[in-house]
């Protein structure tokens, strides 16, 4: 790790992938192989970006405000590497937040969740470290945050039911406006 960001060691990667396509049978030395390690190499550096790096530093543009009607983000794509087996999970992440004195620049929530997934992950953490994210960095009367992803490694294998969807929440604060509440916070998320 240097300054606080992952440092990928593409040598090493590539050298694996080589031992990987060998293992499963594969010449890593034939046309359509021989640029694949670093392939592969170059883009584990974008896809585990976020290794290292605190979700909630990407919340950086917060202004004062008065207001403290909900705040919605609704149908943010996202994608993940599911550490369990290293396949993709991707999904729509909808977040809500009550200001109490602070409001976010909106498209710095989305770039706290795009750090968030940028690192081997499950569901249920990359929730949470959102979640957590922007309680830390708004002190909000309160927060949620519903996750909804398919998860190749039950479409792809094992089960291989395509087309799932799981869905995860996590909701922080006292939810001090005007007794919204925690039901109702939820259910701002899931209006069309």
């Amino acid at each position: 790790m240097k300054d606080g960001i992952n440092v990928i060691q593409e040598q090493r990667i590539q050298e694996a992938i080589s031992s990987l396509l060998e293992a499963i049978g594969e010449d890593p030395r034939r046309q359509g192989l021989q640029q694949t390690p670093e392939r592969v190499a170059r883009m584990y550096q974008e896809l585990f970006s976020g290794i290292g790096v605190d979700p909630g530093e990407a919340i950086d543009t917060v202004f004062e405000a008065e207001n403290q009607d909900p705040v919605v983000l609704r149908d943010i794509p996202f994608h993940s590497i599911c550490e369990h087996h290293l396949l993709p999970f991707f999904g729509m992440a909808h977040l809500a937040y009550i200001p109490n004195g602070k409001i976010a620049g909106l498209s710095k929530l989305a770039r706290s969740l795009e750090v968030a997934t940028r690192r081997l992950q499950v569901q249920e953490r990359l929730t949470a470290q959102v979640a957590d994210a922007i309680a830390q960095a708004l002190n909000p009367s309160g927060v949620a945050v519903e996750l909804e992803a398919e998860h190749l490694c039950m479409s792809m294998r094992g089960i291989q039911k395509p087309g799932n969807r799981v869905i995860t929440t996590a909701v922080r604060g006292p939810f001090a406006n005007g007794g919204l509440g925690r039901e109702g916070l939820l259910a701002l998320l899931k209006r069309r």
